[in-house]
């Protein structure tokens, strides 16, 4: 086993610990107190109660057998069950296209059922959450996505350089003509394309790899010019701007969801899977709770993710819950099964073996039951 840590990012990088698992238990690291249970992922005190809910009936696609599912709004589903077993099918290709027809009028065909009913006037939109990039620009980063980005540009403008030089916000933009170096068009580098070979990337002569042109940089905050807010981690900008209320509401949500390491203006193309997936949490979490009501699903979320990233997963998804949203998860982590208001158990095996609902309820029913797979591996979570 090698252990990285401590922590993550900035407060990474280092070999916490490497050798068997007694050797990984000598040391303290975030690892070790996960696994000996000094750290641990607690059981809800209580299940939310359930007025709302939405009805899937008879889902036949693929391996479905006639399966008719109940999905608590206002709370956190959990839909589980082995590899095979038609989740996905019964998630992504019939109940997230037919509530978006539903909904929107759009998308894409849902897969064969027979109705959908229930209190869909209690959600006014559907969003699938996954792992993909949060932009497909190499100039998408976290600051932009959770537009904080418009409120730093509108402090900088504000500044009496900025104000001498005529500067409005947009030039505080790497994205637009006008403050950004335009020899790397605010990359802060240069591609060569190579016919044969990978394309190289070099460091911009013109503004050393800062994005903006000499008179933008010059334009400060405290001591700090717009590149050097990019290249601060979130828990930095946070202490930085603590007296700018619109900048920290919307940065707050990074630290919350366990992002405060990352850069502001770290390229997205940098981010793992988890991190893109924590940095859209991040973005509804700062909406706040609003009159629009959402329905998020999430295919795998924990995928790639450390207990202590999960942990603040689930304390995300219970934010959004508590701002008035609803969650559906497919999933196989038992710290996130034991942690939702309602399972929904698919199989009892996989293939033609599968496609069958095997229980639905709470974690602590699901236990009990005999003929579910996931019952073996729940149990001990809720001792």
């Amino acid at each position: 086993i090698i252990d990285m840590g401590p922590e993550a990012g900035i407060h990474g990088g280092y070999v916490v610990a490497e050798g068997n698992y007694a050797a990984l238990m000598e040391q303290d690291s975030l690892t070790k107190q996960y696994l000996s249970g000094e750290r641990q992922i607690p059981v809800p005190q209580q299940r939310r109660r359930v007025d709302y809910q939405l009805v899937l009936e008879g889902a036949r696609q693929h391996n479905l057998q006639e399966v008719t599912a109940h999905f608590p709004l206002q709370a956190m589903t959990v839909v589980t069950g082995v590899s095979g077993s038609g989740k996905t099918t019964l998630v992504k290709k019939i109940l997230y296209p037919a509530l978006q027809q539903l909904l929107n009028a759009n998308g894409e065909k849902p897969g064969l059922f027979s109705d959908l009913t229930g209190d869909v006037d209690q959600i006014d939109t559907v969003e699938m959450i996954d792992q993909n990039p949060i932009g497909k620009s190499s100039r998408s980063n976290p600051v932009t996505y959770v537009k904080a980005f418009d409120a730093i540009r509108d402090l900088f403008a504000r500044q009496q350089q900025a104000k001498l030089k005529g500067l409005k916000p947009k030039h505080f933009s790497f994205n637009v003509e006008g403050g950004r170096c335009e020899n790397c068009k605010g990359e802060g580098e240069v591609t060569i394309e190579m016919q044969f070979l990978a394309d190289i990337h070099l460091t911009c002569e013109e503004c050393g790899g800062r994005r903006f042109k000499q008179e933008i940089l010059d334009v400060t905050y405290n001591g700090k010019s717009i590149y050097d807010v990019l290249e601060m981690s979130v828990e930095e900008a946070l202490s930085f701007f603590s007296k700018h209320k619109d900048i920290v509401n919307k940065l707050q949500p990074l630290q919350d969801v366990g992002l405060g390491y990352i850069k502001l203006g770290q390229s997205s193309s940098t981010l793992s899977g988890g991190e893109a997936q924590r940095v859209k949490l991040a973005f509804f979490l700062s909406k706040g709770r609003n009159s629009s009501k959402h329905l998020f699903i999430f295919d795998e979320p924990t995928t790639g993710l450390h207990f202590h990233d999960i942990q603040k997963l689930i304390t995300a998804f219970n934010a959004l819950i508590d701002n008035g949203h609803s969650i559906v998860v497919i999933e196989h982590d038992p710290d996130v099964i034991k942690c939702a208001d309602w399972v929904i158990d698919l199989g009892p095996e996989g293939g033609k073996r599968g496609g069958q609902l095997v229980f639905e309820g709470t974690p602590e029913a699901l236990a009990k039951e005999k003929k579910s797979a996931t019952a073996q591996y729940l149990a001990g979570k809720l001792a």
